[in-house]
C-alpha cells in the first residue's frame, strides 16, 4: 500500500536511524552488520528496490551498492508484434533459477499490464521497467504525449509494485547538438523518444521538468531510480563524448535532487566504451553522483561480434565491476539481432554471474574466493557431484562431463577426459605428493634414531 503521509522509502528510514526488515535481511544476505547496511543506505552508496506493494508478495529484498556483492539483472519482456505471458513467466523463473538478481520487463505490446502484474506477483527478484514504452502505446505518435501521460503512466506501474524505473530525464534539448556529431546518433530507446518529443514541441524534457514530481510518487510507494542514460554512446566511435557526459553531469545534478526528497538513486551506464576507457568511466560516474550504485550496460568493448556480444560485454563489464560499478545489465548473444529466447536468457545470466564474480573476487570482497577454493579442493580430490554443485550453472557442467565421462564405469573417475586414466596431471601430482611425504617422514624418523643414539 502506497503512503499517503510520509515517506515510505529505504533512505528514509535509514536516515532516521531505523532498521528496517528489509536492511536486515540484506545484511544476512551479504555477510554484512545491519548497522553497516543502514549506514550506506542512508548515505546512498546502497539502494535496496523494494516496492512496498511487492514487499507485501514474495519479494526477498537484495542491496545494491560499494559494500555488496556485485548483482546482475536480466532482460525480459514481449516485442511488439508478439504477447505470451506464460513465456515472459518461463523467462522469469528460468533467469531467477540461473542467478538473476533483479529482472526488467521490458515489455512494449500486447495486455503490458497484465503480463507485468503476473511477473510481479511471481517474482521474489526485484522487478524493474521503463515506463516511456508502455506510454508509447497509448498514442499514435510520441509526438501527441504530453507530461501528464508519463506521470500517469509511471504512478500506474508504481502501483502495480515495480521496484526501480529507468526515467530518462537526463536528456536535455541543449544536448541534441551533441549528438549530431556521432555516428551513430541516440542507441537508447526512451533517449529517442524523448529528443523526438523535445525536438517537435521545441520544449524542454518533461522528465527532468516534472522531476520533483516523479519523485513525490516514487516515495509514496519506494520505487528507486534507476536514472536512465539515454544518450550513452552505441559504438566505439562515441565513447566518453560530449553528449554523454553533458548528460552524466545532469544526472549527477538529479541524483542530488532526488535524495533530497528521500528517493533510492541508481545511476546508469553505458554503453560501447573501448577497454581502457571503462574505469576513467566509472571513476567519473562515481565522483559527479556521489558515489550512487553504477548501472552498466555491458560495457561492449568492440563492435565486430553480433552474435557473441554476451561474451564481448561480459569482458567490459568485468572490468567495470572491478573499477567500482555495482549493478551489471546482461547482453545477450542476440543483442542487436533479435529477441532473446529461453536459451540466450540462461547464456546470458550465467555470463553475467560470471562477470560479476570475477570482479568481487577482483575487489577481493569477503568470502567472494571461498567458493572458487572449494572447487579447487573438489577438482583435487576428483569430486564429480561437489564440482557440478559448486558451479554457476552445474546443469551445463553435468551435461558436459557426461558427454565424454558419462558411462558408469567413470562415475567415480579420478581422471578427465583431456589427459585420460594414465597421465592426469592431478593423479601424478598427487603421487608425487604422498612420495615427497613418505621420504620426508623416513628422514625424519632417521634423523630421530640418530638423537636417540
Amino acid at each position: 500500500m502506497a503512503s499517503n503521509g510520509k515517506p515510505v522509502t529505504q533512505l528514509y528510514h535509514a536516515r532516521q536511524g531505523v532498521i528496517t526488515d528489509a536492511m536486515r535481511r540484506v545484511a544476512e544476505r551479504e555477510g554484512l552488520e545491519p548497522e553497516v547496511v543502514r549506514q550506506e543506505v542512508a548515505r546512498g552508496r546502497m539502494v535496496i528496490p523494494a516496492n512496498v506493494s511487492h514487499l507485501a508478495m514474495k519479494l526477498d529484498p537484495i542491496g545494491i551498492g560499494l559494500a555488496a556483492t556485485i548483482k546482475i539483472n536480466a532482460n525480459i519482456g514481449n516485442s511488439a508484434v508478439s504477447s505470451n505471458i506464460e513465456q515472459e513467466l518461463e523467462k522469469l523463473h528460468l533467469a531467477v533459477h540461473v542467478g538473476a538478481d533483479t529482472v526488467m520487463d521490458l515489455s512494449c505490446g500486447g495486455d503490458i499490464d497484465a503480463i507485468r502484474a503476473a511477473i510481479i506477483n511471481e517474482s521474489t527478484v526485484p522487478i524493474g521497467t521503463v515506463p516511456i514504452y508502455q506510454a508509447v502505446t497509448l498514442v499514435d505518435r510520441v509526438e501527441d504525449l504530453t507530461a501528464k501521460d508519463f506521470l500517469g503512466m509511471i504512478e500506474r506501474q508504481a502501483e502495480q509494485g515495480v521496484d526501480f524505473m529507468t526515467i530518462h530525464a537526463g536528456v536535455l534539448l541543449e544536448h541534441m547538438p551533441l549528438v549530431s556529431k556521432r555516428v551513430t546518433g541516440i542507441v537508447s530507446r526512451g533517449g529517442s523518444i524523448i529528443a523526438q518529443w523535445m525536438l517537435y514541441h521545441h520544449k524542454q524534457n518533461p522528465l527532468y521538468e516534472r522531476f520533483d514530481d516523479i519523485c513525490d510518487i516514487f516515495r509514496r510507494y519506494d520505487v528507486a531510480f534507476s536514472l536512465g542514460d539515454g544518450l550513452r554512446p552505441g559504438c566505439l566511435a562515441d565513447a566518453s563524448d560530449e553528449a554523454q557526459f553533458a548528460e552524466l553531469r545532469t544526472l549527477g545534478e538529479l541524483t542530488h535532487r532526488a535524495r533530497a526528497r528521500e528517493c533510492q538513486v541508481m545511476v546508469e551506464g553505458p554503453g560501447h566504451i573501448p577497454l581502457d576507457e571503462i574505469e576513467m568511466n566509472v571513476k567519473v560516474q562515481q565522483e559527479i553522483c556521489d558515489e550512487a550504485p553504477f548501472y552498466v550496460l555491458g560495457p561492449l568493448v568492440t563492435d565486430i561480434a553480433p552474435g557473441y556480444d554476451h561474451i564481448t560485454s561480459a569482458i567490459g563489464a568485468t572490468v567495470a565491476g572491478h573499477a567500482g560499478a555495482s549493478f551489471l545489465c546482461y547482453v545477450t548473444a542476440k543483442e542487436h539481432l533479435g529477441l532473446p529466447d529461453l536459451d540466450d536468457v540462461r547464456e546470458g545470466v550465467v555470463t553475467y554471474k560470471l562477470a560479476a564474480h570475477a570482479a568481487d573476487v577482483a575487489r577481493k570482497h569477503p568470502g567472494a574466493r571461498a567458493r572458487d577454493d572449494e572447487m579447487s579442493r573438489a577438482r583435487y580430490d576428483f569430486d564429480w557431484e561437489k564440482q557440478f554443485a559448486l558451479s554457476l550453472d552445474p546443469e551445463t557442467a553435468r551435461s558436459m562431463h557426461d558427454e565424454t565421462l558419462g558411462h558408469e564405469v567413470f562415475k567415480e573417475a579420478e581422471f578427465c577426459s583431456m589427459c585420460g586414466p594414465k597421465f592426469c596431471a592431478m593423479q601424478i601430482s598427487r603421487h608425487l605428493g604422498e612420495e615427497t611425504a613418505k621420504q620426508v617422514q623416513a628422514e625424519q624418523e632417521k634423523l630421530a634414531k640418530k638423537h636417540a643414539k
